[in-house]
């Protein structure tokens, strides 16, 4: 690459809900932030959704702005390793966004792997890979790339009921489990914080299963931690837009580019406890303007 080409950029944009009442007006609304990228998640499923004409739309929303959609994602209350009715609705709905992400110019699905209810991480680990070994094949084929998020929800090592990819040690098991290069991470290192897990040394040791990065952040409360424990009466940590927290985002998109990583950082609104409601956009696009300075500002070609 010559010193004056541009380099892969890492963009910065934000989630979208692919089952509000209108994703392609709400991208419209917000474009002229400044927003590069945005990642769509359904909540409930994909049962009934016209992802065709959802596709046209945003990419109509999208026009010549040069912004791009990073991602589809799914986050229901179902298993994909169960069989209950959500748990079937769950699996059916990453497959049909696995067959339908190129719709929307994309090639990644973000999402929970699923969980056998009751059991441990590693009593788990064989129906994980019977569902996900099928599914990896099958992005596979349509040259897409599964990106598991880890969040905790409530589980923990010895239970759960939604997501294995809890912590680098899970992440070992699961890979070991369906090796796969279709199945990585879509890291967010709030959920590394509120484990009291350093995120940072995370992205060399794991930079090349890293697909997708979830812009949130934490505030940890060592004041509260050390005064009543993680169990005591009072919060100890909130999820916050990066820009409020605790972490060095600057570090972070350091760390990524010396990883390879060119993706987006797309932000997980609705959750910190100061910017919401009337707050929430206000801080979303703080936190935007926060991390395109973290990135280092506009690219500027060197003297020739």
């Amino acid at each position: 690459m010559s010193t004056q080409e541009r380099p892969p950029l890492i963009r910065i944009g934000t989630m979208v809900s692919g089952s509000g009442r209108d994703p392609a007006g709400y991208i419209r609304q917000i474009l002229p932030y400044g927003f590069e990228s945005f990642s769509i998640a359904f909540s409930g499923g994909v049962r009934g959704e016209d992802l065709v004409r959802l596709a046209d739309q945003v990419q109509s929303a999208l026009a010549d702005s040069g912004a791009v959609i990073s991602s589809l994602g799914i986050y229901g209350n179902g298993s994909p390793l169960e069989n209950g009715q959500a748990d079937l609705d769950t699996l059916m709905a990453w497959e049909t966004l696995i067959d339908s992400a190129h719709l929307f110019g994309c090639s990644i699905v973000g999402g929970f792997t699923g969980r056998v209810r009751g059991s441990s991480l590693e009593e788990s680990l064989p129906r994980y890979g019977q569902v996900w070994g099928e599914l990896a094949r099958r992005a596979e084929d349509r040259g897409v790339r599964i990106a598991f998020e880890n969040c905790t929800r409530t589980d923990t090592w010895q239970e759960g009921t939604r997501n294995l990819a809890l912590t680098p040690a899970a992440w070992e098991l699961m890979f070991a489990e369906v090796p796969s290069r279709a199945l990585g991470l879509e890291w967010e290192p709030c959920h590394q914080m509120v484990q009291l897990i350093d995120p940072l040394p995370q992205i060399a040791a794991w930079g090349s299963r890293i697909y997708h990065v979830h812009g949130k952040c934490a505030t940890i409360r060592w004041d509260v931690v050390r005064q009543y424990g993680i169990y005591g009466p009072r919060p100890w940590a909130y999820h916050r837009t990066p820009g409020f927290g605790d972490l060095d985002w600057a570090r972070v998109i350091s760390e990524l580019r010396l990883a390879g990583y060119v993706g987006s950082i797309d932000i997980e609104g609705w959750h910190d406890p100061v910017y919401r409601d009337a707050l929430e956009m206000t801080g979303q696009v703080h936190s935007l303007n926060y991390l395109k300075r973290c990135r280092g500002g506009e690219f500027v070609p060197n003297p020739t």
